[in-house]
């Protein structure tokens, strides 16, 4: 293996038998790279995770080149293929219907299996919907979290939504419409209702769209309003603050599952104001507050 191959590029690109992931455009079809244009241009074929989504941003700047079907449904098929193309000196570009390959996309399957055989895989970077909703957020974005879509299995969701509700760290995740309501319930039931979020969708186009500032906020919203298309949704870290409300949450939400299993508002506050080590008239007036709520 030539490591040096690795660091630097050695001529024109594109370059023979080297594996090409091209970020496309997340909405505006003019945010892609004169460089990004080169490669979908000259190299020997582009695999699409859709190719008619792509046959849009080759027709907006006048290209043509083959384009083959490259998605979660064909991996176990295309990726010999695409492997046998690159090793036979055939230069591949790799691009999803919207943003950077590899990104909850099985485009990381084929770059390590490229990886895996020795063959060379440059990024040609481009945009991003986790970065653009971060940035735009307002929200620190020094370090984060990126947790792609939410598990549906309901242990590992509870699991995962009890570690983002504690993280300190600003966490983005994307989801699907059917499924929005849900998750902004349960943030609330994980996070309480005051912790800062904001809900983008149409990222980059005419109609984008930032929702927030709290996660009441973002449920009163859609209350109201029709929910389409896929969403970035970005939650800041927690702080003294949202402790507290989190804290609450927690409470009510442990104090409703023992009541509901049979054990009457007494018990069940008796045991978490011992499990918890606090005044059991505390979490009475939870249960109190939450009923006039």
């Amino acid at each position: 293996m030539n490591i040096n191959s690795s660091l630097s590029h050695r001529g024109q690109e594109p370059e023979e038998g080297i594996l090409y992931l091209v970020g496309t455009p997340i909405g505006n079809l003019s945010d892609i790279s004169s460089r990004a244009l080169n490669i979908l241009k000259n190299v020997s074929l582009v695999a699409c995770e859709d190719t008619r989504q792509t046959k849009k941003i080759m027709t907006k700047h006048r290209i043509s080149n083959t384009l083959i079907s490259f998605n979660k449904n064909n991996t176990r098929k295309k990726i010999p293929q695409i492997i046998k193309l690159l090793k036979e000196s055939n230069s591949v570009a790799l691009v999803t219907d919207a943003g950077m390959p590899s990104i909850c996309d099985p485009g990381e399957e084929l770059a390590r299996e490229a990886k895996l055989n020795e063959i060379q895989v440059i990024c040609i970077p481009g945009a991003s919907a986790v970065i653009t909703a971060l940035v735009s957020s307002g929200y620190p974005s020094s370090k984060f979290i990126f947790e792609g879509f939410l598990p549906k299995k309901t242990a590992l969701r509870k699991k995962l939504l009890q570690e983002i509700s504690q993280n300190e760290k600003t966490t983005i995740f994307f989801e699907a419409p059917h499924r929005l309501k849900k998750t902004l319930v349960e943030l609330k039931e994980f996070c309480g209702g005051t912790r800062e979020i904001t809900v983008t969708k149409e990222l980059t186009k005419k109609f984008e769209k930032h929702i927030g500032s709290n996660i009441d906020e973002v449920l009163t919203y859609f209350e109201k309003e029709e929910v389409l298309g896929e969403f970035t949704i970005v939650l800041k870290g927690i702080n003294n603050d949202s402790k507290d409300e989190m804290n609450k949450s927690i409470l009510k939400r442990e104090l409703y599952e023992l009541t509901n299993a049979g054990l009457s508002l007494s018990a069940a506050s008796k045991y978490l104001a011992q499990k918890k080590n606090i005044s059991k008239s505390i979490i009475y007036n939870l249960h109190r507050s939450d009923k006039h709520s």
